[in-house]
Order: structure tokens, then sequence, then C-alpha cells
């Protein structure tokens, strides 16, 4: 997750959410198990992001939501993929040499971008997913958001990130309302699963939450922030004050959290969940480096008293 980027929830549907856990009232063990665990892309140390495999292992390894990052398909259907752009995680500019979009890149040269909305589905369909992370998942597909919803309803809750909606909103297409939509139409805007709300939205751009506040207020929303500037303007106690009226939490960059600790407990004082991200051990890490990333989810449930967290390592969240 990097950036690319006034109306108040129900009280019913998002209680959990809202009313951050009194902790101070727990034990260390059951402080643990109220936070959450958001797996980053899916399974995504394990398997290639946002493909039905890393879904899937997500949910074998016990997440409670799975994270989508959503854009738009020239035809319009919503696809699950983290970059505005296909080359970094498919063979695009192999199968499609000629589509690339040119854009001024470092000194001034030009470098291709095949952006995925001026692509069909039928065309992202052709597309290799999985071969560039690892030749085992060779094959794999671009999910549309409808099926990873297949996949995890009823298991775990979504997580959907709307990805550069400005951008797509300047290109004439309305990303907020086909995401609320597809909510509608599979039953998930007041559903819940687990005991907790069975979708949590998110995005880095404040205009995109607001309206997505109009749109769904019974949904949880988070306002993401990343870079220095975000958390200038979010992460002060009037920036907390403000994401609250069209907001329902905040979801900080984790060294933001670690430069400030009393930053969580501002949030929830201004009524906001805090769910920071990405805690992540590589698919190559030693056992040292699988500790330490567990340690450091076990310290930010424990110690700093988050209500969920991101992570590429479902398996090693603390439980």
């Amino acid at each position: 997750m990097r950036p690319w980027p006034v109306m108040l929830g129900s009280v019913f549907s998002l209680a959990a959410i809202q009313a951050p856990p009194d902790r101070a009232s727990s034990t260390s063990g059951s402080s643990t198990s109220r936070a959450f665990l958001v797996a980053h892309r899916g399974a995504s140390a394990y398997a290639p992001e946002h493909t039905l495999a890393a879904y899937t292992l997500a949910l074998e390894q016990g997440a409670d939501y799975v994270e989508q990052d959503l854009t738009l398909t020239k035809d319009g259907v919503l696809v699950c993929l983290h970059d505005d752009t296909l080359e970094r995680t498919t063979d695009v500019e192999t199968r499609f040499p000629d589509r690339a979009t040119s854009e001024t890149g470092p000194g001034g040269q030009p470098v291709p971008r095949w952006y995925a909305n001026d692509f069909t589905l039928a065309e992202l369909r052709t597309l290799d997913a999985g071969s560039w992370f690892d030749a085992r998942f060779a094959g794999a597909r671009i999910p549309t958001f409808e099926e990873a919803i297949l996949l995890v309803k009823g298991r775990a809750g979504i997580f959907p990130e709307l990805k550069s909606p400005a951008r797509l909103n300047a290109r004439g297409v309305d990303v907020e309302q086909a995401v609320a939509d597809v909510l509608r139409r599979h039953g998930l805007v007041d559903a819940q699963v687990k005991g907790r709300p069975a979708v949590y939205l998110q995005s880095f751009e404040e205009m995109s939450v607001r309206r997505l506040a109009t749109l769904l207020p019974s949904v949880p929303r988070t306002m993401l922030v990343g870079d220095a500037a975000g958390a200038a303007r979010w992460l002060s106690a009037d920036g907390l004050r403000e994401a609250r009226t069209f907001a329902t939490a905040v979801g900080p960059a984790r060294r933001w959290i670690d430069a400030r600790p009393a930053l969580v407990a501002d949030a929830h004082a201004a009524g906001l969940a805090v769910v920071p991200y990405t805690f992540r051990a590589a698919r190559t890490a030693d056992a040292a480096g699988r500790d330490t990333a567990a340690a450091d989810m076990r310290r930010f449930v424990r110690d700093h008293r988050v209500d969920g967290l991101f992570t590429d390592n479902p398996d090693l969240f603390p439980r």
C-alpha cells in the first residue's frame, strides 16, 4: 500500500469500529485477539499479490479481512490490482507492446506505461499475473472484485482500497459508485462476519472517502496516511477531529506510530480506529526475519494498542 496517493455511520453497524476497544480492561491475551488482521493484497509474501491464490492462502492463514486494491477496466468492471499500470505484475509488455502510454520519466526520458483502465476485462484476462512472482504461479489471472467477493464472503471480511479515484473520475469513471453498486448487489453493506463489519473501505484521497461517506454511510471508512504531507494534515489533533467527520478510522504508515506512539490514543480520543500498514517478512526471510516481523506486530497490538493492522504474512500475526 502506498499513496499514488458529512455523514456519520450508523451506530448499530459500526459499533465495533467507531468505539475502539477498551483494552485497559482486557488481559494482554484478549487484547491481542481483539485486534484484527488484514491480509495485505492477500497473503502476498507467499503468493502473487491480488490473485485468487493469494486470497485463498490468506483465508487459510486466518485473515480477518482480505484487502483488494480496486480499479476499473475500460469496459467498467472493477478488478483487483495495486498499481495503476500493468507492467510490474503482468506480461503486458509482451502481449500488448503497442498499447503503452508514453510518459516523461527521470531525466526527461520517455517511459512506457500500460494503464489498466485502457484495457477491457477480456484483454486483462489474457495476461499472466503470476509468473513475475514465481514460475509456480504462471497463468494466474487478475481477478474481478466480484470474484474476490465470492471467494471471501462469509469466511472473512473484505477491505477494498480505491486506487487513484481522482484520476479515474477525471476520465469520466465513477469508481465510488461502482464499488457501492457491487457491495449492494452482494448484500454486504450492512453485513457482518464473525461479529465485525463485512466491509471496510479505504483510500488515500480525502474526496473519495468523503464521497463514500455519502454513498455508504453505514460502511466503515479509513483515511489512509502515507507521506509527510498527509501525516501533517491528518494526524494532528485538528486533523483527527476533521477526519472523524467523514471517516471511521485512520490508516497511517507504521512509521508515524513509531515516531509518535501517542497517536493511537489521540485517534481513539477523537473516535477513530487505527489500522496501520504494512508489516512484512520477505518470502526469503530466515527465522530471524520472520521473528522480527511477528514481534513488530505483537508490539503494535500489545503496546501501541492498534485496532488492526495490515500484513503480507497472515501466518505471523499474534494470536
